[in-house]
């Protein structure tokens, strides 16, 4: 158990977190979730770093990845470092706070030309809110269950013209990070990935891209959350006619359900709402 005593902290304790060969799934308050990772070409580590861990009485859950620039062996020590630093301030529950620590820690740590992409989420059972923060990774897919529709989840996040804002960590220091929110509704689900996906190519050489991407999640049994990664990666499989990814591959896959979690004393619960700020809601 990881206890940070900023004025924004909360206690975290983390469930899986590695850039290693990993494939298992975990349920917490309101959502299940399916983590896959493979690192490139079978190496022991990779640039890949998933991160799950648990929050505040239970009510928050937190699901990230990263990606460090290069893929396999290579970057495994970059990449465990990254990991560490996750560890480390996982307890921010803003976010962009989280963001932009890790952009000050990483671009010291790292070697000159190396950056990482990442991707912050934190769910907050009570209100059934997904909280993201962008850090120049591909955004994630959200499917709808009430249309039944697949769709990237985006938002417009603005800069206030002083600083640039939600670049891969490890570029420029500072940099400005924002997070937003979305309500989820029952049996949503949400593809986080690493960009093997998207950059994987025909026998043509044709990369998918985000488009293609999002047209293969169409071809996903959705009611079947268990199922959507290999799912994918067969559909991935097939486009590329079995060529073996170019890169790290991972995929988190959350299906909300929606469980109700325990209930907090309205002090309790005033308190671990009042970590969660400079939101927008969409």
């Amino acid at each position: 158990m990881i206890n940070d005593k900023g004025d924004d902290s909360l206690r975290c304790m983390e469930i899986w977190g590695g850039n290693q060969a990993f494939d298992n799934a975990v349920s917490v308050h309101g959502i299940d979730a399916w983590v896959y990772s493979r690192p490139y070409r079978g190496d022991r580590a990779g640039g890949d770093i998933h991160y799950v861990s648990t929050c505040g009485h239970g009510h928050i859950a937190r699901f990230s990845v990263a990606d460090v620039s290069g893929h396999g062996a290579s970057v495994g020590e970059v990449s465990g470092q990254l990991r560490g630093l996750m560890r480390k301030y996982i307890n921010m529950l803003d976010q962009s706070r989280f963001a932009r620590a890790l952009n000050k820690k990483f671009k010291a740590l790292a070697d000159a030309g190396c950056f990482a992409t990442a991707l912050l989420t934190s769910y907050y059972a009570p209100t059934d809110e997904l909280f993201v923060c962008n850090a120049g990774h591909p955004p994630p897919l959200w499917y709808r269950a009430e249309i039944d529709t697949w769709q990237y989840l985006t938002f417009d996040c603005r800069s206030d013209g002083s600083l640039v804002t939600n670049l891969p960590l490890g570029v420029i220091e500072p940099t400005q990070y924002q997070q937003f929110g979305v309500r989820l509704g029952r049996h949503d689900l949400v593809l986080i990935y690493t960009d093997a996906l998207i950059e994987a190519a025909d026998p043509d050489g044709n990369l998918l891209g985000a488009e293609g991407l999002l047209s293969l999640a169409g071809k996903i049994k959705a009611s079947a959350p268990e199922e959507v990664s290999a799912g994918l990666l067969t559909l991935l499989d097939t486009y590329s006619g079995g060529a073996e990814p170019d890169d790290d591959v991972t995929l988190i896959v959350l299906h909300h359900n929606a469980a109700d979690p325990p209930r907090l004393g309205v002090g309790e619960y005033l308190t671990v709402l009042g970590k969660v700020f400079g939101l927008v809601r969409v």
